[in-house]
């Protein structure tokens, strides 16, 4: 559970598990996301070690890597999957992972994305708000079917991390706050389609404090006992994810074993199943951004490291204001002090900033950690730039699981109207 544990040196050169990253740079170019599947593998059963007392129904958070080959490694392990859109149900049940094992999450769900999950028979929806549930009825109602939900309650807790990825407070434009849940819970069950499931928490991500996760578990609990009292059919309490991991080397690992003590102590003897939502966690650490030199420049008040990949390939750094550990593939001690910038012609185009760099030359390859999560998967197109390959890796084997964007895969669909020619 270390930061990037399969990705180490040998003979002075990185390699993935036993792939050398310079050999898929060499043959498959840059940028590159490069994945661990033995780091995903054993993510997966620290998790599901710790909680085995409880045997929660784990569902990878799709969001966090949308490639198939990575959601297929989990609908192996015996997975479900949170997903937050009809794409990702698609994608998760093209991958491997059974519908009936997949909880739908988001404030917006469209009338087509909510038909598309009662036809393919979701486990549950997780519904943020009270016209929700009157949309989810009238589909249910049109198509024949039932509509189970989960309500989102929102348990107003600080889970101490970047504002855009708070999720839980007051103020976050998620679920139900506690005070208006047991009305929403009432007017779920008086609607003829839909049946009352169970409860959705979720309080944020990256949480490397236990602490939010026993507060939020205080208030949801207790609720969830009387809601059993009300609704024979609510039989599961979904707890979210948001488990962080570290992104430097001097961040401890997740407190993993107190983490799972609360929460088996939070829901002893409650009664229900419990799922759970990791995404970060699993794949994280497991995933890095490899990237060659391509100039170096100074100017009288910085030096920068230009690189071949950019915010259109991992807009962490300048989106959340995120730190990536950033390694040399070719070893090396010697530092260069400033910022890693990539092409695009963006100020905010940057990976890493005022920090102390490996002193590599135009030409060489580094690699940027902790990419596994919320890196391809919120890659764009911008500046036409198509987006990485990626590989995973098992042992001495990689494989391309998604090939490189071509020039083609840039205006596929794009059309010109005949009548842009003047005459029109």
């Amino acid at each position: 559970m270390t930061m990037g544990d399969k990705f180490t040196y040998h003979d002075g050169w990185l390699y993935a598990e036993d792939v050398a990253i310079e050999d898929l740079a060499r043959d498959h170019g840059t940028p590159l996301y490069v994945y661990s599947k033995n780091h995903l593998e054993s993510q997966f059963a620290i998790l599901r070690k710790a909680l085995q007392e409880i045997d929660p129904l784990i569902c990878f958070a799709v969001k966090s890597n949308t490639s198939a080959g990575i959601i297929n490694v989990f609908a192996h392990l015996g997975a479900g999957a949170d997903i937050v859109s009809a794409g990702e149900l698609y994608r998760s049940k093209r991958a491997g992972i059974p519908p009936s094992q997949m909880v739908f999450a988001g404030v917006g769900k469209t009338e087509k994305e909510i038909e598309y999950a009662l036809r393919e028979e979701i486990l549950s929806f997780t519904v943020e708000s009270e016209p929700e549930l009157e949309r989810i009825n009238d589909c249910a109602g049109r198509l024949g079917r039932t509509g189970r939900i989960d309500i989102r309650v929102n348990p107003d807790v600080d889970p101490k991390t970047h504002k855009y990825t708070s999720t839980g407070k007051r103020e976050n434009k998620f679920g139900i706050d506690l005070e208006r849940a047991a009305l929403a819970y009432q007017q779920a069950a008086s609607l003829p389609h839909l049946e009352v499931a169970g409860l959705h928490m979720h309080i944020g991500s990256p949480v490397m404090s236990v602490q939010p996760y026993r507060e939020a578990l205080e208030k949801v609990v207790p609720f969830c006992r009387e809601l059993k009292k009300h609704y024979p059919t609510f039989r599961h309490l979904d707890i979210g994810g948001g488990l962080g991991i570290p992104y430097s080397p001097e961040q401890k690992p997740f407190a993993m074993e107190e983490y799972a003590k609360t929460v088996i102590e939070a829901v002893d003897g409650l009664g229900l199943k419990i799922l759970l939502e990791p995404g970060r966690f699993l794949t994280g650490n497991g995933g890095i951004l490899v990237t060659q030199v391509q100039y170096l420049k100074s100017n009288p008040f910085k030096k920068f490291v230009v690189i071949d990949a950019a915010i259109n390939d991992l807009i962490r750094p300048a989106f959340y204001e995120a730190y990536h550990h950033v390694l040399p593939v070719r070893e090396t001690r010697d530092t260069r002090f400033g910022d890693l910038v990539g092409p695009i012609c963006e100020s905010g185009d940057f990976l890493a900033q005022d920090r102390d760099l490996p002193a590599v030359d135009p030409g060489e390859h580094l690699a940027v950690l902790g990419a596994g999560a919320y890196g391809f998967s919120m890659a764009s197109q911008y500046n036409s730039r198509g987006r990485p390959a990626e590989i995973l890796v098992s042992g001495n084997q990689a494989e391309v699981i998604r090939e490189r964007e071509t020039w083609g895969d840039l205006v596929r669909g794009e059309h010109i109207p005949a009548w842009t020619n003047g005459n029109g």
